[in-house]
């Protein structure tokens, strides 16, 4: 059995550059046990992360030379793009045998974004009452409750006492793997309440369970996005949140760490989206990334042909102040993160559902007044270079006030294109950018050129 050392400088999740090395050493050999000794101890977010780590081909080898069984929660972690090449390389009966035993959120997680056939062979692979309830769930919008709630659930008659619960969960009823709740409902299955497994543990058994239901309890509508449900859990400090049908009744549940695992992801995608590149991950092939990040590319080309036309107003100008091409940089500079600060922050706030039609225009004035007091700042700092760097005291009055215009605007910009482009029904984690790069690139040159042929010239 080889010796497992994570004593590494280099550790994420678990898995360190030596345990990697030993076991693409193993697949090199073809010694199956060996890598078993070196896998089959780690947490399935580990092995999906180390095969995340290797290249197609090492991955396609590694499967083949280990003996040991793929687990389904495995699959699940593994990052969306790689599942279908993984899945592929099972044989029907491995990868029946790893989503056997998933939960219905995670089975459900795993094959909407998987082609016909091998969502077939997913679904072929499950039991004809999981089958069913795996199907409902992809009827369902991409983002909605009822797309990504879990089916397994414990729900009992609202009238029972404690006793009768214990009694419930000791007999030879399928329970899931892990529940916080048990869900009173009535005849018709309408959810009315419920009540946390330490609260059932701590009190006598003739206490009726509807004397103990929680403060938090509400439900969710199958259609209703699952951001906001999200949310829900987030700012109601809810461990479960019940999802009903159309008439009231219980179908499943989202529960808090599917919650927080959902509420990361979209940050994750905020950032990515901010920063132009989509929803692509190390994973992808060279092709799909090219593509992925080509049309912000392009816009953004736009916009810089936008910012120099600007520029093309001022050519005589510039000829006649060389000065002006070495500072105007600058300001379009300052303007641009400026800008980027407060879309970060809009952006954001966006996301957690804190900057609302009540307090947006408190938060751009704050925003704005922050842009003015630092502007005026760097106005002052920048005045004394241009006088210090090229003896003119006018210009350091000109970069000066347009500093501070140029970062006015960044601030009303940098908020106000993301209120308004979700306003519009766009997604301003992907569209802000470009725009506020315009706005300060376009002001900050026309303010300062502009300034500099009034004043200079």
């Amino acid at each position: 059995m080889a010796e497992i050392d994570n004593d590494t400088n280099e550790e994420a999740f678990g898995i360190t550059d030596r345990l990697v090395a030993e076991v693409m050493a193993a697949v090199a050999a073809g010694q199956g046990e060996v890598l078993t000794a070196l896998l089959d101890h780690l947490h399935a977010a580990d092995v999906a992360h180390l095969l995340e780590q290797v290249d197609a081909r090492d991955r396609r080898e590694l499967l083949t030379v280990w003996p040991g069984d793929l687990d389904g929660d495995v699959l699940s972690e593994l990052d969306e793009n790689l599942r279908a090449e993984v899945i592929s390389q099972l044989a029907p009966a491995e990868l029946a045998e790893a989503v056997r035993d998933l939960e219905s959120d995670d089975v459900v997680d795993l094959v909407e974004y998987l082609g016909d056939e091998q969502q077939e062979a997913v679904l072929d692979a499950l039991d004809a009452g999981d089958r069913v309830v795996v199907e409902q769930a992809l009827t369902y919008p991409e983002e909605s409750a009822g797309r990504h709630m879990q089916s397994e659930l414990v729900r009992v008659p609202e009238f029972w006492t404690v006793g009768e619960a214990i009694d419930y969960l000791r007999s030879d009823v399928i329970l899931p793997d892990q529940f916080y709740h048990i869900i009173l409902v009535d005849p018709r299955l309408k959810a009315l309440g419920y009540v946390t497994l330490g609260r059932i543990l701590s009190h006598a058994r003739a206490t009726p369970l509807r004397d103990l239901t929680e403060d938090t309890f509400r439900t969710f509508h199958v259609t209703q996005d699952v951001e906001e449900v999200a949310q829900a859990i987030n700012h109601y400090h809810m461990i479960t949140a019940p999802v009903v049908d159309d008439d009231g009744r219980i179908v499943g549940v989202i529960t808090i760490d599917d919650a927080m695992a959902f509420l990361e992801e979209e940050a994750e995608e905020d950032i990515l989206r901010l920063a132009g590149v989509g929803e692509g991950s190390l994973s992808d092939r060279v092709i799909e990334t090219t593509r992925q990040r080509f049309p912000w590319l392009a816009v953004n080309l736009v916009t810089a042909i936008f910012a120099s036309l600007v520029i093309s107003l001022f050519e005589e100008t510039i000829a006649t102040l060389v000065a002006l091409a070495v500072l105007m940089p600058i300001v379009a500079s300052m303007g641009g993160n400026a800008g980027t600060q407060s879309l970060t922050v809009a952006v954001r706030a966006l996301a957690t559902r804190d900057l609302t039609t009540a307090n947006m225009w408190r938060v751009i004035r704050r925003e704005v007044l922050v842009g003015l007091i630092n502007g005026g700042i760097f106005a002052v700092v920048m005045g004394i270079v241009g006088v210090v760097w090229f003896g003119s005291p006018m210009l350091g009055a000109v970069i000066a006030v347009a500093m501070v215009i140029n970062m006015v605007v960044a601030g009303f910009a940098g908020t106000g294109i993301p209120v308004l482009l979700e306003k519009m029904g766009v997604d301003p984690a992907l569209a802000s950018g470009a725009f506020v790069t315009t706005v300060t690139d376009v002001v900050g040159f026309f303010a300062f050129l502009g300034l500099a042929a009034m004043w200079l010239l």
